[in-house]
């Protein structure tokens, strides 16, 4: 399927907004980036629709029964099945539905569909609580997609998986009614008003429950995962319609209406908790073992076959995780045991070790409470789609399926999906999944592009599809049956119940407006329709999967696009130009210009979420670098070669500038008009006066290599600070530990500033001479070199690891940020006691991904009473000068944070760089400070 088909839709456009007051975009760039989830199928809608209401929800439906236009929802964008794709009109419902009201002191939660999984479990965290559904995606699916598609994941089973723990919700039917299903009336309302489809639930229930047989079928068929078809259980299990209609809406992948709010009813967040990685010979010894495990109390058993074995080794977080060992067919079942306390826990874990024992594992497990290694081995597994799919060979297309059968079946299914894939030549595909219940994924790579190839895909679908249905399984565990096996339905339930299926779909949608041909279609070929090529793209981002799991950490996710739809306009362009539709071709890339390139950070928190550790700023700098004009490039070159100069310049003028603040905008607005607004910065009245110059220098006996950070001359503190640079040193005073500071100092910069422009001479040279001198000052690496500023401190990081490759005797530098070298050093060596009650904590994005948050709020934990980061931290997206250039941007990304921390009664705000600070003072209006700033001011000297 083409990556660009996108034939004008103006008129759509045009019709729906006529009818509705939601957001409606008909341009080609929007509809591309719209287009692609994780699945493997590629349809671009024509027309993106994104309501802020349920009333707008029901204005879409009129419409869209009025037209016989079809109505696609998508939230996440992370299903695999095919289920949120549109050649219609797609409804984003992510934007604007985020909505999280907790309840009874956590017991349940009201959300919104828009919202994740891992922010609504975030804000349960407090009350130790959680979501029953705990899918691996948690970090990106939202709340819609799990309910469409009754998500389940690796601890919950059947038993708390959304059909169980959905409570109520407020739930928009296709003919435009409102039910609320935790109204006292709710079954009656629904009879008044929707009296055609109160009847055939009742009479269906009626006519399922009298056949033994057909009520034996469906009891047997849910008894497992499943998510094959209409959950015709819902007929079986409840008397009132209302709640039938509440739990068919779970799972049916938004064909029958739209849930615009649910309360779920939580389950216990379990404190006592052990994990082992036990590694068997082979795939058939570990899926042997399963019965045993499971009667062992396991809360979850993970599968994972030899190829997601030598992947997983493939991970630096796999270190000291993983055992080292040759995989050649070996196989691991990763076990969990989660109680409500350490002595139920230890009762278990003793069971478990006598039996670990008696299995033919490959060396000793290890039942570990240690938080650092289960959090890697989970790591390793929840991203295990995505990382395996991501080493895939350039332009194939990753295909996840999803199947479950009896546990007692599991050993014989493994070993028929191996036979399937040996004989079809799939020999990369992998075996992994939720073994406990049955239920694996596979997953494997193909050409849909190949026309030999799609008939090798097709032939392997039969022939799996008659292995599962003989093992008395589902062809659809939980992903759904989406558009890859809505073809099937039939076969797996029988004439009868998928009669009955389609009474339900007719019933609830009269019109066929949602979703047509997804998980009920008679067309037996639409799981070959619409397949996804993948066009290689630029090296730093070929990898990408497509999953998503990046988006929810993009700090322009809410502006302009993420970094999944980043790489999916690459993508498109390249289809575009191989295509010869070089028009198109222009007009994604004129628009990518903002879109794609100014409008990102290059933060690089999507390698924090990314599986297989894209950074898709990478993407964007390369693409600076092939963009960026030859007078500003020289521009920029030049001011680093006397950057001292430079740097006080810039201070002098921000100083100078509030006493002509009145003459300063005209002029200012004329520039950025005339230049650029990605050329000349946007001044504002928030930005704090200029900095102090940095001087060399030496302090007592030297410990360390002070380096100062430039942004420190050019912005001064907060008002009423002292600064970073004063508080540190006086920190090392109080301690007692001696420093010194490069000669030079002022002409030298990690680098960042050319760097995420793309000028890659000016980086080049000031890497150059700041490495250099970084070494003679710690004396060929003797000393450490501490900087005041998160982001200088990793810029610093990433400029060694340049340079190294043109000297390997820097590699002897070492770099730490202030914030690690004062939880290590400093507290240890100072009396500290809290300044502030409630503190506000900004991590940032440098922070993150250094490791360095435990120690900052180490020390914010040392200076205040309370301190606390918000839950809707994010980046703030300042990004140096970026949140000058592209003030819009700062206040996209900082405003969820922003109303957090203005409603949270602060008393204090800190950070760990000057810039986010900066930026998080303009987003709350509450000044912000460096952590090391309040620790100055909170300790003394240790006395002896």
């Amino acid at each position: 399927m083409s990556r660009t088909d996108v034939a004008p839709t103006d008129a759509l456009g045009s019709s729906i907004r006529s009818a509705t007051a939601a957001t409606v975009s008909t341009t080609a760039f929007d509809r591309v980036t719209a287009a692609v989830d994780a699945s493997h199928y590629l349809l671009t809608p024509r027309a993106v629709v994104t309501p802020k209401s349920v009333d707008e929800i029901a204005e879409l439906f009129s419409f869209a029964t009025v037209t016989g236009e079809a109505l696609t929802f998508r939230s996440g964008g992370t299903s695999l099945s095919g289920q949120a794709s549109s050649g219609g009109i797609l409804v984003d419902t992510r934007s604007e539905f985020r909505g999280i009201r907790v309840l009874d002191d956590g017991e349940r939660v009201e959300v919104e569909p828009g919202v994740t999984v891992r922010a609504v479990n975030a804000r349960l965290l407090r009350h130790k609580r959680k979501l029953g559904p705990d899918p691996a995606s948690e970090i990106a699916c939202t709340i819609g997609g799990v309910i469409a598609n009754n998500s389940s994941g690796m601890a919950c089973g059947t038993e708390q998986n959304t059909y169980r723990t959905l409570e109520s919700a407020v739930i928009a039917l296709p003919s435009g009614t409102i039910v609320d299903t935790a109204a006292p009336d709710a079954d009656d309302a629904l009879r008044s008003r929707e009296p055609r489809l109160y009847a055939t639930l009742v009479d269906l229930r009626e006519r399922l429950t009298a056949d033994d047989v057909l009520r034996e079928t469906v009891e047997r068929q849910f008894s497992i995962k499943n998510t094959m078809g209409y959950g015709l259980n819902s007929l079986v299990d409840f008397e009132r319609p209302v709640d039938m209609l509440l739990h068919l809406l779970v799972g049916s992948e938004g064909t029958l209406g739209f849930v615009a709010r649910a309360t779920f009813r939580t389950v216990p967040l379990h404190p006592a908790i052990a994990t082992a990685l036990l590694v068997f010979e082979s795939l058939r010894a570990a899926t042997d073992s399963l019965v045993e495990l499971v009667a062992s109390g396991a809360a979850t058993i993970e599968l994972l076959d030899a190829a997601s074995l030598r992947v997983a080794q493939a991970d630096p977080s796999s270190v000291g995780a993983l055992p080292e060992l040759v995989v050649v067919d070996h196989a691991a079942l990763l076990v969990e045991y989660q109680a409500a306390s350490a002595v139920e826990l230890d009762a278990l874990a003793a069971g478990a070790r006598t039996l670990f024992a008696a299995l033919p594992v490959v060396g000793t497990p290890e039942l570990t409470s240690d938080a650092r290694i289960r959090a890697a081995l989970w790591h390793l597994r929840k991203g295990l789609f995505a990382a395996v799919a991501g080493v895939r060979p350039s332009g194939t297309t990753a295909l996840l399926e999803d199947i479950a059968v009896p546990v007692a079946r599991l050993a014989d299914t493994c070993a028929g999906l191996q036979a399937l894939f040996a004989k079809h030549g799939y020999g990369d595909a992998v075996i992994f999944g939720h073994a406990k219940d049955g239920n694996v994924h596979f997953l494997l790579n193909e050409r849909f592009d190949d026309p030999v190839s799609l008939e090798r895909y097709v032939a392997f679908t039969d022939e799996m599809v008659d292995l599962v249905l003989a093992a008395g399984g589902t062809l659809k565990a939980e992903h759904g049956t989406g558009r890859i096996m809505a073809p099937f339905v039939r076969r797996q339930y029988g004439d009868e119940l998928y009669a009955m299926m389609l009474e339900l779909k007719r019933a609830f949608d009269p019109a066929g407006i949602l979703s047509p041909g997804i998980l009920v279609s008679d067309d037996p070929g639409i799981h070959l329709q619409h397949l996804k090529s993948t066009p290689t793209v630029e090296a730093e981002v070929d990898r990408c999967v497509e999953c998503g799991y990046c988006e929810p950490v993009c700090p322009s996710k809410d502006l302009t696009v993420t970094p999944r739809q980043r790489i999916v306009v690459r993508r498109a362009i390249a289809d575009a130009v191989s295509r010869g539709d070089l028009d198109l071709a222009r007009e994604l890339e004129r628009e990518s210009a903002y879109e794609v390139e100014q409008t990102c950070a290059v933060d690089g928190m999507c390698a924090t979420a990314c599986p297989v550790f894209i950074n898709t700023g990478d993407l964007v700098r390369r693409l600076r670098a092939e963009s960026v004009a030859k007078p500003v490039a020289a521009a920029w070159t030049a001011a680093g070669r006397h950057w001292d100069a430079t740097t006080r310049l810039a201070s002098t003028a921000l100083s100078v500038v509030p006493a002509v603040a009145p003459l300063v905008p005209l002029p200012n607005r004329a520039a950025r008009a005339v230049l650029g607004a990605d050329t000349v910065p946007e001044w504002s009245r928030d930005l704090p006066r200029g900095g102090a110059r940095r001087r060399a220098g030496v302090t007592g006996d030297p410990a360390i290599v002070y380096f100062a950070a430039c942004v420190g001359t050019m912005f001064g503190p907060a008002e009423g600070g002292e600064g970073v640079a004063i508080a540190f040193e006086s920190l090392l005073a109080k301690a007692g530990i001696g420093a010194v500071r490069p000669e030079g100092v002022g002409d030298l910069c990690c680098g960042t500033p050319w760097k995420s422009k793309g000028i890659t001479e000016g980086y080049a040279e000031m890497v150059a001479r700041t490495v250099a001198s970084l070494w003679e000052a710690s004396d060929h690496g003797r000393l450490p070199v501490v900087c005041d500023n998160s982001s200088c401190s990793e810029g610093l990081v990433h400029a060694l690891e340049k340079a190294v490759l043109d000297d390997e005797r820097y590699a002897g530098l070492r770099i730490l940020d202030a914030v690690d070298f004062a939880a290590e050093r400093l507290l240890p060596a100072l009396d500290v006691s809290p300044v502030v009650g409630r503190l506000a904590v900004h991590p940032t994005c440098s922070s993150t991904r250094a490791g360095s948050n435990p120690h900052l709020m180490a020390v914010a934990g040392a200076v205040a009473t309370e301190a606390v980061v918000p839950d809707d931290w994010g980046c703030c997206a300042f990004a140096g000068d970026r949140g000058m250039l592209h003030p819009e941007l700062t206040a996209s990304a900082t405003a969820r944070e922003a109303e957090a921390v203005r409603a949270g009664h602060f008393d204090a705000h800190a950070s760990c760089n000057r810039t986010c600070e900066i930026g998080m003072t303009r987003a709350t209006g509450a000044p912000y400070q460096h952590v090391l700033e309040l620790l100055d001011a909170a300790s003394s000297p240790k006395e002896n």
